[in-house]
């Protein structure tokens, strides 16, 4: 497979020159001021350190300077860049770095440099409740609070301010219009063109309310939006929000994780995300963009997709996965077994490759684009970029990657079977009892009658009848699978009855409803449990979380390996080693999950109960290791670093015969 960085290091004359003969933008910039990148600076990558130094250097006291000084750092930047990334000398995540940089660095000198201005006329922002003084809140979505900004992107903010009140200076002002003012004005220093062009294209939309909100919000606001307002596709956007200035951004994180990430698994989220989807998929269709490397079949948004929505199912419930960083994230799916790491392998040279040459298409003109090209002059130059003989094969790799892409997303969000009309629908609807009982009779129910009222006692009950729409449109998906699954149980009449219960438990939790539509054998698995054992049912009614456990027989069936438990265990406990309660859960979470593993594996007779006992010893000795150990951490004042202290275990635990 060709790479766009495989070129062996040429000399820095042939790197200036490629980057010319690539790129009409650098060569437009470079023919009007050569002095923007001398060869011998090629070398060196840019960092946050060396752009402030050059910032520093260009006194900046008005706003005119500031647009001056910022406008020339991102010349020098981009071209240096461009330079190094056509050359071989620059990764993705460089170029990636880069350009996030760059934009942290331009809002923050231009937030301080507003903030001496403004303070001076008005006075500083003052809370109302504690008399504080208040910051900008400058918050990066997309790709820049993923810190993988593309080399021409628009930058998508959202300005926040922890509280309202007013300031105390010579011209007293509301905090709203303090901040309200202040954005208009980092706005115009950004995204305005002059005739050195623009630093960053501003785009404001993703703020509560979009184009009609105002600029700036405070805290308290913000999280009102959240609660009352807050739609679905806001949640898939807030998952890469990143804080660049302020001084309370804990505060909000804090304010912005409930919205984003729910605190049980959330199923539900692979119905707005295949809803989203199929929104941009007819958009594209409509445009008839479909060569778009962005939007289109196999593309990079599509890539965004599978990563976001396992953060957005799981992230309520592993810390590590509500980083913003897509690239962070990819190798965490192999880490904890959501995705194959041949998969995840496949996705990630695809998303390189993707990037690569998006980046080779904004080289050009400086456009953000995504847009494959259509006349041969620019075919020939994206594919010597991509270090390709010819533009042909470039497009078959292209295809290729975007092939695979298309594969794992189809598979991921397939949508799962439907039957038009489910004959057993009519059982949940109770619309002729008489012909309900037959049915059930031939399924092999013993005893039609009382299981038919049963089930219509669930339908009639005050939990069912309180529910959303939308959990009572998947709760008649529901049932008659459940009703079909039981029936092939020895028992099919008390297995019903135990599934019932667990249908009744989360009833009101619309995201494992939405799990067992979503994975429908979870149903199956879930019916042999509950027919081999009504405790194991009445675990799983009471522990609904445990349904996530059965997706996967290869690992519900595998063998305890508890170093290696103990380690993932302990790695969990450690990231929340500030949060005692979340640690409680995580200790929880970990005890049933071991608990239901082995349990399912105990009732398909793999395990001989003598092992049986040695796995459920071993887990609450491991159990009991953590506990003690976090414990041990959490003492203020501790007169050793290890413990000198003995957990001694009497009965079935100390023999070990749990």
């Amino acid at each position: 497979m060709t790479t766009p960085n495989a070129n062996a290091n040429p000399g820095a004359d042939s790197l200036h020159d490629r980057a010319q003969r690539l790129s009409r933008f650098a060569r437009r910039l470079l023919t009007a001021q050569p002095a923007l990148l001398a060869p011998s600076e090629i070398a060196a990558a840019w960092t946050r350190e060396t752009m402030q130094l050059h910032l520093a250097a260009t006194p900046a006291p008005t706003d005119a300077a500031l647009m001056s000084a910022l406008r020339d750092l991102r010349k020098r930047v981009m071209l240096r860049l461009i330079a190094r990334d056509l050359g071989g000398l620059a990764t993705l995540a460089e170029v990636m770095t880069t350009m996030s940089t760059l934009a942290d660095v331009a809002i923050a000198a231009a937030v301080a440099h507003l903030e001496r201005e403004l303070e001076a006329q008005y006075g500083a922002p003052e809370g109302e409740s504690d008399r504080r003084a208040q910051r900008l809140h400058v918050v990066g979505m997309g790709k820049l609070g993923g810190n993988e900004l593309n080399v021409s992107s628009d930058i998508d903010l959202v300005f926040v301010y922890p509280q309202d009140g007013q300031t105390r200076g010579p011209q007293c002002i509301s905090n709203h219009e303090y901040f309200i003012r202040m954005s208009k004005r980092l706005i115009g220093l950004l995204n305005e063109l002059t005739g050195d062009g623009y630093v960053f294209r501003v785009d404001m939309r993703l703020r509560p309310l979009g184009a009609d909100g105002p600029l700036a919000v405070s805290f308290d606001m913000l999280e009102n939006y959240f609660m009352t307002q807050g739609r679905e596709w806001e949640r898939y956007a807030w998952i890469k929000a990143r804080v660049i200035t302020g001084d309370c951004g804990t505060d909000l994180v804090n304010i912005v994780r409930p919205f984003v990430f729910r605190r049980h698994l959330d199923y539900s989220a692979f119905e707005s995300m295949r809803a989203l989807h199929r929104e941009i998929r007819q958009e594209v269709e409509r445009r008839d963009i479909l060569d778009n490397i962005k939007l289109g079949p196999g593309g990079i948004r599509e890539v965004e997709f599978i990563v976001q929505l396992f953060q957005l199912v799981r992230g309520g419930h592993d810390v590590q996965l509500r980083q913003p960083s897509l690239i962070a994230i990819l190798p965490l799916l192999v880490e904890r077994k959501l995705l194959p790491a041949q998969a995840v392998d496949e996705l990630t040279r695809a998303y390189d490759y993707l990037r690569n040459l998006e980046h080779r298409l904004q080289y050009l003109d400086d456009k953000q684009t995504q847009a494959l090209p259509s006349n041969a002059e620019d075919q020939a130059l994206i594919a010597e970029a991509m270090n390709c003989p010819d533009y042909e094969s470039m497009l078959a790799e292209l295809n290729r990657h975007r092939a695979v892409v298309t594969r794992h997303f189809e598979n991921i969000f397939a949508e799962s079977a439907q039957e038009d009309v489910n004959p057993l629908s009519a059982i949940w609807s109770g619309s002729d009892e008489n012909q309900s009982i037959a049915q059930l009779r031939a399924l092999g129910y013993e005893h039609p009658r009382e299981t038919l009222a049963r089930i219509i006692a669930l339908r009639d009950s005050s939990r069912v009848r309180q529910m959303p729409q939308s959990s009572h449109t998947r709760m008649e998906q529901l049932v008659p699978r459940v009703i079909a699954a039981a029936a092939q149980q020895p028992a099919p009449d008390a297995t019903l009855g135990r599934l019932l219960t667990l249908l009744e438990s989360i009833s009101r939790r619309e995201a494992y409803l939405a799990l067992l539509n979503q994975f429908p054998q979870t149903i199956e698995r879930g019916a042999a449990i509950a027919a081999a054992s009504p405790w194991a049912a009445q675990y799983l009614a009471r522990y609904p979380i445990l349904l996530d456990e059965l997706l996967d027989t290869r690992l519900l069936y595998a063998p305890p390996e508890w170093p290696q438990l103990q380690a993932q265990l302990r790695a969990r406990l450690d990231e929340l080693a500030d949060d005692g309660e979340a640690q409680m859960n995580v200790l929880r979470h970990f005890k049933h999950a071991q608990t239901m593993h082995l349990l399912a594996q105990d009732l398909a007779g793999e395990l001989a109960l003598e092992k049986l006992s040695d796995h459920l010893s071993a887990l609450a000795d491991l159990i009991l290791a953590e506990g003690l150990r976090i414990v041990w951490r959490g003492l203020r004042t501790r007169h050793c670093e290890e413990p000198r202290f003995a957990v001694i275990a009497y009965g079935k635990l100390g023999r070990s015969e749990k």
